[in-house]
């Protein structure tokens, strides 16, 4: 962005700005220490490992794929993955039993993504399929998306996201000393 500087009609480009608010201290700008909100109530859940809040997109991933063999669109449309999305898949994917829609291949893997606040530094992060029961017990709301991909020519899709937990909300975990000081 230009912003024009003085009267002599030259211009400077603006780096950032500067965003006044609340610090993350627990410290007011009078000095006294803010108390914590307090959490919301448990939200009913019958079983924390039944995923709930179920998105399927089977349907639309059928109809891309049958579009993506009849050449209604471009191989580069879904064959795009991240670099770091083809390594997870690598190191961290699970074998599935069908192949990849796009080039027949027998490498095709899912990644499970876990979001959450209370998940803290945390969130974001892959976990196992056989991790998830053990998340659920031990936090009250957890995003998951499961993600396709072939590391051999990066088709990637996002199968479904669901909600999985106890439905007791809680703090967000702390950040370790190690990650501190990298902010």
């Amino acid at each position: 962005m230009a912003v024009p500087r003085g009267g002599s009609g030259r211009t400077t480009s603006v780096r950032g700005s500067l965003v006044r608010g609340e610090s993350a201290s627990r410290t007011s700008a009078s000095g006294k220490k803010r108390r914590r909100e307090p959490l919301p109530p448990p939200e009913p859940v019958a079983d924390p490992q039944a995923p709930r809040a179920v998105i399927d997109y089977a349907l639309q991933r059928r109809s891309d794929i049958r579009r993506f063999h009849r050449g209604g669109v471009l191989s580069s449309d879904f064959c795009d993955a991240d670099p770091y999305l083809v390594k997870a898949a690598t190191f961290h994917g699970e074998a599935t039993d069908e192949d990849c829609p796009a080039c027949h291949s027998v490498n095709l893997v899912t990644l499970n993504y876990v979001y959450g606040d209370e998940l803290g530094p945390y969130s974001g992060r892959i976990r196992e399929t056989e991790n998830l029961p053990s998340l659920a017990h031990r936090f009250g709301d957890i995003g998951v998306y499961v993600v396709e991909v072939c590391p051999d020519c990066h088709w990637n899709y996002l199968l479904r996201t669901y909600r999985i937990g106890d439905g007791t909300v809680r703090r967000a975990l702390s950040t370790p000393a190690d990650l501190r000081e990298l902010d």
